[in-house]
């Protein structure tokens, strides 16, 4: 199926390793221009090089998404360089442990800064542009908003408030023919998760422990199956699905793991 993305160019936070570079590169495969906006030059590069390696084109600004001109300085850019916007997928963030227990009010409110607050920046900053081209937003969720996880307040919070978002969203941009959708992930085997698995003392045991209550295949979900998905609610070929929230997780948040 073409999703006809071709020359599209797209916002891609967090685009330079893990779900959000997989994201890129299939946006690339599929003819968009990726717009990557991350705070490490070196890993933007090396993503960069992967896309430009298999024929495609993309294209990167640095910038620390908690700062607010840094994020407007990257969007310039953008205008100035290509002059328009047709979509946008927030998909920065990290799980930061910050917990009920043992954390602090101010630590909260970072956690909350650090995984929702620059999706509201980033959406703000290019509005004018998705009114322009009736682009689309797909924001990057986790499970934990909806199941839990426990030692994690900030996180879940900021993951309520990415569905929640969502939603309010495509209400609110129904007249500027803006679609707006989530995708929530549960289990995908990333760097950072990777690094997180090392971290029990027997890191095997604890990766086949999750796998084995993964509904569909007893596995992790890719970061590519994601990605797929994330350019579908990009392209036109989804034309008249907003407003939603879509779990691509093996059935891990909604299936009965005892099957």
């Amino acid at each position: 199926m073409d999703l006809q993305l071709t020359d599209k160019v797209i916002v891609v936070t967090g685009g330079d390793k893990g779900i959000g570079r997989a994201i890129a590169q299939v946006l690339a495969q599929e003819g968009a221009l990726p717009f990557i906006i991350s705070r490490k030059e070196k890993d933007c590069q090396s993503c960069i090089a992967a896309i430009e390696s298999e024929g495609g084109r993309a294209d990167y600004a640095i910038a620390e998404l908690t700062d607010l001109s840094q994020c407007k300085d990257a969007i310039e850019k953008l205008m100035q360089r290509y002059g328009r916007i047709d979509g946008v997928v927030n998909n920065a963030g990290v799980n930061d442990g910050v917990s009920l227990k043992h954390g602090s009010y101010t630590e909260f409110l970072s956690s909350i800064e650090k995984n929702v607050g620059h999706y509201f920046n980033m959406v703000q900053l290019c509005l004018e542009g998705l009114k322009t081209s009736k682009g689309a937003i797909v924001n990057i969720s986790s499970k934990v908003a909806k199941t839990g996880q426990g030692g994690t307040s900030g996180y879940a919070a900021a993951n309520g408030a990415r569905n929640a978002l969502t939603r309010e969203w495509a209400v609110d941009l129904l007249q500027d023919d803006i679609r707006v959708n989530a995708v929530v992930v549960a289990e995908s085997y990333t760097p950072l998760y990777q690094r997180w698995i090392e971290s029990f003392e027997n890191p095997e045991l604890k990766k086949n422990e999750i796998e084995s209550k993964i509904p569909l295949g007893q596995r992790m979900t890719t970061p590519e199956e994601i990605a797929s998905t994330v350019c579908f609610l990009l392209s036109s070929r989804s034309s008249h699905t907003t407003g939603q929230i879509i779990h691509v997780d093996g059935g891990y948040t909604h299936l009965d793991r005892s099957i």
